[in-house]
Formats: C-alpha cells, sequence, structure tokens
C-alpha cells in the first residue's frame, strides 16, 4: 500500500536520541515502555511504512546497553487476564515476550511480579519462573500510592519492594498490557539506587499520541479511538505550554500523574529533571512521517474499523456502548463516517442487489472487489477467489473450482462432521485452490497472488466465522464486519 513513514529514518533518529537521554542520567536509566515493543501493529496500520518491530529493530542497535525488565501485576495473574489480540493470558504472555526478546539478541534480566499483597497465585507464579532459571521480583502495594509521597518515599513504601538487580545502563521496562505498573517499578527503582548512591533517571517511550502533531490530527484520534476501552484522552499539555509557551500533545494519564511523578522525583532526588510530561518522553514518530495525507487517510480508515470492533464485541456481550459511543464521537473530529471506508460502501451495496451477506475488498490500485454467498461458497471465500483472479488477469467468469470438487467437501462437512453450514469457508477454498494448483495454471497464478492482499481493507456486511477472521488476519487483511451475526 501507499507509504507514509521512513522506517529507516525512525531506527536511526530513534535510536541516537535514546543514547543521549542515557548519557543525561549518568550512570542508568529506567525507560518505561508505553504500547507494544514488537508485534505493533496499531502504528504500522496508522502509519504505513512503519514495520510492527520497528521499536525492537531500533533497540536493537543498542542491545549492548540495554537489559529488559518484564511486569506483570499479581491481579493480572489472579483475574487470568487474557491479551485481547493473542487470546492468552498475561502470565503466559511474560514467558512468550521473553522468549521473543532473548531470541532477537536481547538480555532479559528478570520479571516484577507488581500489586503484591500476598496472592497464593503470585506465589505460585513466582515459584514457576524461578523453577525455569527466572529470577523473579515481588512489588507491594502501597497504601495511598500515587499521593502519599512522604510514604511512598521511604522505606515502609518503595523500600519494602525487591531491589531488581541490573547490570546495564538502559532498562528497558515492558509488561504484556496496560495498568502492570511499569511506572512505580520505575520509581521504586530510583529510589532503591539512590540509596546505593547509583545516579539513575527515567524516561517513557510511547509512541501515541504523538506529541508534535495537532491536537486533533487523524493519527492522535485514531490512539484514542484505540484506547477507547480504557478512556484515555488526548490533551494539550498544559505543563508543557507553561514551561516553554510551545504546544505538545499528551493524555489524561500522564497529565494527572506529572504532579505525582514530580513529587516522587523530588522525593528521591530533591529535584525533578522534567517541566513537563512531554519532557519524558523520548518519541520521535512525529518526525519520521514522510507523507502526511497517506497517514491521514490510514488513521481515519483506522478509526472506523475500531468502530466496527467495538459494534461487534457488542453484539457479542463482550463490550459495551460507552466504547461505541466514545469512537462515534471521534468521527466528526476528523470529518468522516463509516462511508469514507469504500470497501464499507461497496459491500453494503452489492448486499442491496443481492439480498445475501455480500463483501468487498480494496486492492493497492484502488479497485474494489465484491462477492457475495451462494449455496457453495460463503462471500469471504468467493471474495479471495474474485480478488486473487482480478490480480491475476484471469477471466471473472472462469470458475477456478469445479462445483463436483466442492459438493463432495460440503457433504463430508454435513453429513460426516455434523456441520450446519454446507459452504466453504476461505481455509477451504485455499486448500481446494492448492490441490488443484498441481494441474491447473489458472489456480496456481491465483495462488501467487495472495501475498498482494496484505494491507488491503476488507468489509463484511456479516460477522465472519472464527476460521475466516484467521485466515484474513494471516493474510494481512484489515477487515471489518456489521455488527449482524451469520445466520
Amino acid at each position: 500500500m501507499k507509504i507514509g513513514f521512513d522506517n529507516e529514518k525512525y531506527l536511526k533518529i530513534q535510536s541516537e536520541h535514546i543514547k543521549e537521554r542515557i548519557s543525561q542520567f549518568g550512570d542508568k536509566l529506567y525507560l518505561e515502555l508505553g504500547g507494544k515493543l514488537f508485534d505493533d501493529h496499531h502504528a504500522s496500520r496508522v502509519l504505513p511504512g512503519f514495520q510492527p518491530d520497528s521499536k525492537l529493530q531500533m533497540l536493537q542497535q543498542i542491545s549492548d546497553k540495554a537489559e529488559i525488565v518484564i511486569v506483570i501485576s499479581a491481579v493480572d495473574i489472579e483475574k487470568n487476564k487474557v491479551r485481547g489480540d493473542l487470546g492468552i493470558t498475561y502470565d503466559e504472555d511474560v514467558l512468550r515476550l521473553r522468549n521473543e526478546f532473548m531470541n532477537r539478541g536481547f538480555y532479559v534480566g528478570s520479571v516484577v511480579i507488581t500489586h503484591y499483597v500476598g496472592q497464593s497465585s503470585a506465589d505460585a507464579y513466582k515459584a514457576r519462573l524461578t523453577r525455569l532459571g527466572i529470577k523473579a521480583y515481588f512489588h507491594y502495594t502501597i497504601e495511598g500510592y500515587p499521593h502519599d509521597v512522604n510514604l511512598i518515599c521511604s522505606e515502609n513504601g518503595f523500600g519494602k519492594d525487591d531491589y531488581v538487580e541490573t547490570t546495564r545502563p538502559l532498562i528497558i521496562v515492558t509488561a504484556p498490557g496496560p495498568g502492570s505498573g511499569k511506572m512505580a517499578v520505575c520509581m521504586s527503582q530510583l529510589y532503591q539506587e539512590h540509596k546505593r548512591g547509583v545516579k539513575a533517571g527515567y524516561a517513557k517511550f510511547e509512541t501515541f499520541p504523538v506529541w508534535n502533531l495537532p491536537l486533533k490530527h487523524p493519527v492522535n484520534v485514531a490512539y484514542e479511538a484505540a484506547t477507547a476501552d480504557i478512556g484515555d484522552v488526548n490533551m494539550i499539555d498544559a505543563f508543557h505550554y507553561e514551561a516553554y509557551d510551545k504546544i505538545a500533545i499528551n493524555y489524561n494519564r500522564d497529565l494527572e500523574t506529572f504532579p505525582v511523578l514530580t513529587a516522587l522525583f523530588e522525593g528521591i532526588y530533591g529535584e525533578c529533571p522534567y517541566k513537563s510530561p512531554t519532557d519524558m518522553g523520548v518519541n520521535m514518530v512525529g518526525f519520521c512521517m514522510s507523507d502526511d495525507e497517506v497517514c491521514c487517510n490510514a488513521s481515519k480508515d483506522e478509526i472506523i474499523r475500531r468502530y466496527y470492533n467495538a459494534l461487534n464485541k457488542v453484539a457479542l456481550d463482550a463490550g459495551n456502548e460507552k466504547e461505541v459511543n466514545k469512537i462515534a464521537r471521534l468521527m466528526p473530529q476528523v470529518k468522516i463516517s463509516t462511508d469514507f471506508r469504500k470497501t464499507t460502501v461497496a459491500a453494503k451495496k452489492r448486499k442491496e442487489e443481492t439480498g445475501v451477506a455480500s463483501s468487498a475488498i480494496e486492492l493497492e490500485d484502488g479497485t474494489i472487489i465484491t462477492a457475495h454467498q451462494s449455496e457453495l461458497l460463503g462471500s469471504s471465500a468467493a471474495l479471495l477467489l474474485n480478488a486473487t483472479k482480478s490480480l491475476a488477469n484471469i477471466d471473472h467468469k472462469l470458475k477456478l473450482i469445479p462445483q463436483d470438487m466442492i459438493e463432495p467437501i460440503q457433504k463430508t462437512k454435513i453429513e460426516y462432521l455434523g456441520g450446519k453450514n454446507p459452504r466453504l469457508h476461505a481455509d477451504e477454498v485455499l486448500v481446494a485452490l492448492s490441490v488443484l494448483s498441481q494441474s491447473d495454471e489458472n489456480c496456481r497464478r491465483a495462488l501467487e497472488q495472495l501475498p498482494k492482499l496484505r494491507g488491503c481493507q476488507v468489509h463484511s456486511t456479516v460477522m465472519l466465522s472464527e476460521v475466516d477472521r484467521k485466515i484474513f488476519k494471516k493474510l494481512g487483511v484489515e477487515l471489518t464486519c456489521d455488527p449482524i451475526r451469520k445466520k
């Protein structure tokens, strides 16, 4: 798809900026990492050209200076909290993250279990980590945190926490998800390091909102849409404006906690090195956008995608109307409705014409391809066939998979496997194409087009089955669905 972000420039200037921040503090820098260190698909969607593992690539350039500490809340362990995009619990994701980091050449020093008040599940998890040879520490819940600074910055506050032993000048503090207690771990370590005569500093590496873009820039509004479930709100950084007479963008949680952070710094060191929440950040993304229009359009698509995702969760009784209403209020801020997404309009038009479930895809060159369900194929399966035929310049009227091959598959699904829907799903169509490609040149050419679907936009007039959603995800297609359950 069209590129709007210079990834190479980002890798260069971001690593240089972090090196500068390390040198600012002397012995050690605790870098709180907001968002995802890799698999950052939100960033790659709103900043086309940003690679999902760009932050990891950038940090690999200074990996010899870096040590990773992974944080997990005892509360999340107790609740078996699940990471929505991967479908695994946070405690399992800690192990996954550790393996991913180590496989990419990073040193992972330890795991910190926060919000600890003696939970038996946290004790069991720490014991498990120890058996695996992983250093694990407890950080305790402090009554009055984050406002009772005198208690927090004392031996009965941060002083009670286990001291996390680290060996490198850059300590990257990350977690499976928000609310894990990353900042508190950083502050506790500053307190502990100060007691030991080590001069340590703190900075925050968070991609969104982008501080040097306007408040209502679609990239920043897309961040609000992405965090509608937790209620983040982008705001002008009043502290930054007061200190420098310049507008910078931050969000409510950082603005709310900055006075507390300032007090914690003053409690530990006697002064705070930062005049604003924006000062704490090291994010250079805003300097690497190469095409603002491309990023704006991609962000508008993302806002709509988030809106449909929220609607689908409500339809499945897994979401709430507040999230839907929040994103609905954001769309007018960037002057869009769901009709901005061309595939949405095209899929609904095809449904009106046929009276059945339909779908549409926008190809890289802007071509819109549509399909509808039939007695043989679901709309997603038909759409893949139509799209690949178009990309391979195969006559649309040509049937790639003969009916006498589809019917035995349908019989197996219904009679032998007890299924209720005889129509072929996307995965079944791809398997059939693969078999036929050994002897049919058109099927082979159609299959070869699949990589060209990555980054394309798709809309369905019904909520797709899990298997169809997974196929589109594996193909790198950005999917939205009307909140209507399939019959």
